[in-house]
């Protein structure tokens, strides 16, 4: 039987309410499978109303420039300092290896992150050097949407070069970049921050970034590194934090807004031993990963409808699972991945469309190849 302070929750849900975090916390805290199997099937019917049926891929490439990296985060096996083994740095030709490899495959997005490299400057300057990354894809590509460069690399840029967040960002901008992922976020919550990622920016910062592009109108990603040392209140707190930032970009009438919400669970097979050891496991939880994707819908889902798992950390079969507890987009081809499955996961480095496509497709669920910002892509569609 559902718990009566359960199924008035969610009966407040389903009749368009948000949820207050007390009210999200104690979903999450959940054990008993009648009061999880209502949440799923909350969740499985906001995503239905709020997203439709059609789950939608993206056809893209991430290309990672380098690891080498000033910082030391906790759960990283990608960083390397310069000289370590495994160490690269790509040039210019490389990338357009990548792009070129890409687009013959179809791709309308290239995904552009990497470590934060303290030489990484042209005359002397960071700024130059990020623009040269992209002016190198979109002078070549201009049809591809650049997705690059996450909040702590803006805030790298604007302290290396002493400027704003808002003339690294609006420079950017102008050389090409369509839109900003919402990595680095990991837990916006600072306690958890001083373990995970210490010198990374504190949540504050990750959240005036982020709001910065949304006023200047570039869209962003949101995203949850979760299943590690936080707690579900924080793992609520993080959710409202995402979800006041996009109230305030919709009252706002900002152009730049979240445009979907990727829970990333903590992979910790080749992580840093003082990490792995206190989490205690080297994979994600998939029942632990999918309450969290099914809440998030819920608390979300008014504000951020898309909502994403990733096949990388729970593996396709797991991704697939996600779509029936809240998720309406099943990500990307990726064509190669780097940070996650250099930490271990087990889902691999690239998939292929006709992969994702058969995944959906097992559920009865039509699929839509979409673009970066889910305008769909008409070349590849199912009908259910």
């Amino acid at each position: 039987m559902i718990d009566k302070f359960v199924d008035s929750i969610l009966d407040r849900a389903l009749m368009g309410y948000d949820l207050s975090p007390s009210e999200g916390l104690l979903l999450l805290q959940q054990t008993d499978s009648a009061n999880i199997s209502a949440i799923r099937k909350t969740a499985d019917y906001l995503r239905k109303q709020q997203a439709g049926d059609t789950v939608t891929y993206v056809i893209n490439r991430n290309i990672n420039f380098t690891n080498i990296c000033e910082q030391h985060c906790s759960f990283c096996a990608f960083r390397r300092d310069e000289g370590e083994d495994g160490v690269y740095w790509l040039d210019w030709a490389q990338i357009i290896k990548k792009t070129t490899d890409a687009v013959k495959r179809d791709a309308t997005e290239i995904c552009m992150q990497g470590g934060l490299n303290l030489k990484a400057k042209i005359n002397g300057q960071s700024l130059a050097y990020y623009i040269k990354l992209v002016e190198t894809i979109k002078q070549e590509y201009p049809q591809l949407h650049l997705h690059g460069f996450s909040p702590q690399e803006i805030q790298f840029i604007a302290r290396e070069d002493g400027l704003s967040y808002t003339q690294v960002i609006a420079a950017l901008q102008d050389a090409g970049v369509n839109s900003m992922p919402g990595t680095a976020a990991e837990i916006l919550d600072d306690d958890v921050r001083r373990i995970l990622c210490p010198e990374k920016i504190n949540a504050a910062t990750w959240l005036e970034i982020v709001g910065t592009a949304h006023k200047l109108g570039l869209p962003t990603t949101s995203t949850m590194l979760s299943g590690h040392i936080e707690t579900p209140q924080q793992q609520i707190s993080h959710l409202e934090k995402l979800r006041s930032l996009q109230q305030t970009a919709i009252n706002q009438g900002y152009s730049g807004r979240i445009t979907e919400f990727i829970l990333l669970p903590f992979v910790g097979k080749e992580a840093p031993k003082l990490l792995r050891k206190r989490v205690g496991r080297e994979q994600p939880v998939l029942t632990d990963a999918l309450l969290l994707t099914a809440v998030a819908r819920i608390f979300l889902g008014n504000w951020i409808t898309n909502h994403q798992p990733s096949w990388v950390k729970l593996g396709l079969t797991g991704a697939t699972e996600a779509l029936r507890w809240g998720c309406n987009d099943i990500g990307g081809t990726l064509m190669e991945e780097h940070i996650t499955s250099m930490a271990g996961a087990i889902g691999g480095t690239c998939m292929e469309v006709s992969n994702l496509q058969t995944a959906i497709a097992s559920l009865q669920r039509p699929y839509q190849q979409r673009d970066t910002l889910y305008r769909p892509v008409l070349a590849n569609i199912m009908s259910a």
